[in-house]
């Protein structure tokens, strides 16, 4: 009797955490796919105004429609004396094209013209979902077109943090012509940082979702293709530069809490031609911040390579 107890128990048990990792699999699914929108709000346009304003650049507002039909948006800001260059932003999650109005500005100073998109599910552009650079990675390569074909540019360049550093480096598949990109705080692949929210949010580290989490992991990425038809699975920057021959200069900090340094590292073993700078005492994309000077000089060196 005892033994026929045990073994019910043990059922009720299993079937209780096959339950539970199906709902957690899902809510998580659904969050992730449905980041929350940081809609551009009339001070972020008097902020993008002032930048043109400080930093004498003619500001547009261009909108391009991408394969599937989804309307992307985004800021063009030209120099008054151009150096001939242009370099596309690309912001992080729950963002929008404001996120990186500090490099705008810096590289406007040096005379780039410079385009900053809202990524799609992101700010005024459409699409129901973020994808991480499944659908993103060709959206780039449709604003490269664009940018090629409206702006008198010898060189178009790349600069991405977080998400939009992920999206940049998948894109270099779609869009091999960027002369050189760079890119801070990139994860590596999608399961991977999956393990790393998991663990975040119970503040272990990534062994919780490589382990007793892991099937969360898999049902979500199982209901997102049934549910979405997309296959998480494939979003892998590390992937997608291995072969790579587009330059790649890598920013990561040492104290990142949010994406590990440790992605970086899983990048840079695919391919040993990245230039790579771990950032001492700094967390995510912070560099600008904890080392403006080296920074600048380090980014505008590298374009300028």
């Amino acid at each position: 009797m005892k033994s026929r107890k045990a073994v019910r128990r043990i059922a009720a048990a299993l079937v209780l955490y096959v339950v539970v990792s199906g709902a957690l699999a899902i809510l998580i699914a659904e969050a992730t796919l449905h980041p929350a929108r940081r809609v551009l709000s009339d001070d972020d346009i008097a902020r993008g105004r002032d930048l043109a304003r400080r930093t004498q650049a003619a500001l547009s507002d261009p909108m391009i429609i991408v394969a599937d039909g989804t309307n992307l948006h985004g800021w063009l800001l030209r120099p008054e004396l151009p150096n001939g260059d242009a370099v596309i932003l690309l912001h992080g999650l729950s963002d929008n094209r404001l996120g990186m109005i500090g490099y705008a500005e810096l590289l406007i100073t040096h005379g780039y013209t410079v385009l900053m998109p809202d990524a799609r599910a992101h700010g005024e552009s459409d699409g129901s979902v973020a994808t991480y650079g499944l659908f993103e990675k060709t959206d780039v390569h449709s604003w490269y077109e664009w940018l090629h074909q409206n702006a008198d540019t010898r060189c178009i360049f790349g600069f991405g943090e977080s998400m939009g550093a992920a999206q940049l480096l998948q894109a270099v598949q779609s869009e091999p012509n960027f002369c050189s990109i760079a890119v801070e705080s990139p994860f590596s692949n999608f399961r991977e940082i999956g393990y790393d929210r998991v663990g975040q949010f119970f503040r272990t580290g990534p062994w919780l979702g490589r382990t007793i989490f892991r099937p969360v992991i898999d049902f979500a990425l199982l209901y997102v293709r049934w549910r979405y038809k997309l296959d998480m699975e494939s979003v892998s920057p590390e992937n997608a530069v291995a072969k790579t021959i587009t330059p790649i200069f890598l920013i990561h900090g040492s104290e990142d809490r949010n994406i590990p340094f440790r992605h970086s590292q899983r990048i840079i073993a695919r391919n040993q031609h990245i230039v790579l700078w771990e950032v001492p005492g700094t967390d995510h994309c912070g560099a600008i911040s904890t080392h403006p000077d080296e920074f600048a000089a380090r980014l505008l060196a590298w374009f300028r390579k």
